[in-house]
C-alpha cells in the first residue's frame, strides 16, 4: 500500500504560509500522517523522529545521493525536477560510503576541535568589528553582517583572498537555493552565471594549490583537496564539487542560526538578562536555537530498492524528506517541545545538524560562531527589539530557515 497524499491542498508545502510558519504543517504531518507522498511527483516527508532515525540506519535502501528535488511545476503543482547524478555533485553530505568516508576522512580534520578552537580570536575580532558598527546605528539590518561573518570563516578556512569578501558572500547564500521549491527565471539564470563563476574561481585556486609544495597538515583547504588529488583519492572534479559545498553548508547554514538567534533574542525580553546573569547557559541556549530553528529543515533520501517505512511501499527512485525541524519538536521525544527550554537533559541530542554519519562536520565551527556572535551582543548591548513597521523577511525557501530582511534596533 502506497502512503497517502500530505495534503489535501496540492501545494501547500510551498506555500508562503508554510514557508514563514512551517510548524503547524509539521505538527499535522507528525500527529496524523509521518509518512505522507507529496501528489504524484514520488517525494514523501518523513516527519517523526522514530521513521527519521530508521531512515539513517537503513542506507542499503536509502541513499543520501541528491538526484532530485521538490519544487514547483509549470502548472503550479508540485512536481520532483531530476538532477544529475555525478562524481561532482556526489560530494560529503550526498554521498555514500565508501565515497563519503574518504571525503569526510579528508575534510574532518581540518574541523577538529582544536583547529576550530584557534580560529577564536581571529573570529572574535571580525564578528566585533562587524556588528559594533550596527549597534551604534540604531535601526539596521542585520541580515549583511549575519551572511558576512560565516563567507568570512570559510573563506578563510579555504584559503581564498579576504578581498574577494562581496563574491564570497553571494556564493555563500546560494547554495540552497536549487532545494528552495521555487525560483524564478531571473534567479535561475544568475545562479547559473554564479554557479560557473563560483567553480571557475574556486577551481583556480585548486590548479593553484596542486603546484604549490605547502601540502602540509595546517595548509589551508584548498590546499589539503589538491593533495588529495596528488594521492589519487579524489579527482579534481570531486574536489571542486566539496569546495562548493564547503561554501554553501559553511556559509548559509551558519547564518541561518546567527539569523534565528537574533530574532529570538529580540522577541524574548528576558532571555538577554538570564544569559547575562547566567553565562553558562549560553551554550544551552544555543542547542535550543538550533533544535527549534534548524538551519536546513530537511535533508532528502533516495530509495535505492522497492522497500517499506512505516508500513507504506516505496518504490525505487521515490524521494524521502527527512524533516529534521519537525522531529525536533516531537513530542514523543522532547518534553514541551515548542518551548525554549535552558535546562533540558542531554541538550545536543537533536537533528539540527543531521544525524549518523552524514552528521555535519562543520557543527563544532558553526556553534563557536554563533557563541562568539552572543557574548558580543551580551558585552555590549542591553537589549534587541524588532522593528515593528520593518518585520522580519524569510527566504523564499522550503528548505532553510534563514532570514532575508532582519531589521533590530539595539540599545
Amino acid at each position: 500500500m502506497r502512503a497517502p497524499n500530505y495534503s489535501s491542498v496540492p501545494d501547500e508545502i510551498l506555500s508562503i504560509e508554510a514557508i514563514e510558519r512551517p510548524h503547524k504543517l509539521y505538527k499535522r504531518l507528525r500527529e496524523q500522517l509521518p509518512v505522507a507522498k507529496i501528489c504524484n511527483t514520488g517525494v514523501h516527508t518523513v516527519s517523526n523522529w522514530s521513521l527519521i532515525e530508521e531512515v539513517l540506519g537503513r542506507e542499503r535502501d536509502f541513499s543520501a545521493n541528491l538526484t532530485g528535488v521538490l519544487c514547483r511545476g509549470s502548472n503550479d503543482l508540485p512536481q520532483c525536477f531530476e538532477l544529475p547524478n555525478s562524481s561532482a555533485t556526489a560530494v560529503i553530505a550526498t554521498a555514500d560510503d565508501p565515497v563519503h568516508a574518504v571525503h569526510r576522512s579528508i575534510l574532518q580534520p581540518q574541523f577538529l576541535a582544536g583547529k576550530v578552537a584557534a580560529l577564536e580570536p581571529l573570529l572574535r575580532r571580525w564578528i566585533v568589528a562587524t556588528l559594533l558598527p550596527l549597534f551604534e546605528a540604531g535601526d539596521s539590518d542585520y541580515v549583511p553582517a549575519i551572511e558576512q561573518i560565516p563567507a568570512m570563516t570559510v573563506a578563510h578556512l579555504l584559503g581564498l583572498p579576504q578581498e574577494d569578501l562581496c563574491r564570497h558572500r553571494v556564493w555563500a547564500m546560494m547554495g540552497g537555493d536549487i532545494l528552495a521549491g521555487e525560483v524564478s527565471d531571473t534567479r535561475l539564470e544568475f545562479l547559473a552565471r554564479q554557479t560557473s563563476d563560483m567553480a571557475e574561481y574556486l577551481g583556480s585556486h585548486i590548479d593553484r594549490a596542486l603546484a604549490d609544495t605547502d601540502h602540509s597538515a595546517t595548509a589551508p583547504i584548498v590546499h589539503i583537496l589538491a593533495q588529495a588529488i596528488a594521492t589519487g583519492e579524489i579527482d579534481r572534479d570531486q574536489a571542486l564539487g566539496m569546495a562548493i559545498v564547503l561554501f554553501g553548508a559553511g556559509g548559509e547554514s551558519t547564518a541561518a542560526l546567527i539569523g534565528s538567534m537574533l530574532h529570538f533574542l529580540a522577541t524574548d525580553s528576558n532571555i538577554m538578562t538570564v544569559l547575562r546573569e547566567k553565562p553558562e547557559l549560553s551554550a544551552r541556549f544555543i542547542e535550543e536555537i538550533i533544535r527549534l530553528e534548524p538551519p536546513f529543515k530537511f535533508h532528502y533520501r533516495v530509495v535505492r530498492r522497492p522497500c517499506k517505512l512505516g508500513g507504506y511501499d516505496l518504490a525505487t527512485d521515490d524521494r524521502l524528506m527527512l524533516l529534521w525541524a519537525s522531529a525536533n519538536r516531537d513530542s514523543s521525544r522532547f518534553e514541551d517541545p515548542d518551548s525554549l527550554r535552558l535546562d533540558r537533559r542531554h541538550i545536543r541530542q537533536h537533528l539540527g545538524f543531521g544525524r549518523g554519519a552524514h552528521f555535519c562536520i562543520g557543527a563544532g565551527l558553526a556553534r563557536m560562531e554563533a557563541k562568539l556572535v552572543l557574548e558580543t551582543i551580551l558585552q555590549h548591548i542591553r537589549r534587541f527589539e524588532c522593528v515593528s513597521e520593518k518585520p522580519p523577511v524569510y527566504a523564499r525557501s522550503i528548505f532553510v530557515r534563514r532570514f532575508e530582511s532582519l531589521v533590530l534596533r539595539a540599545s
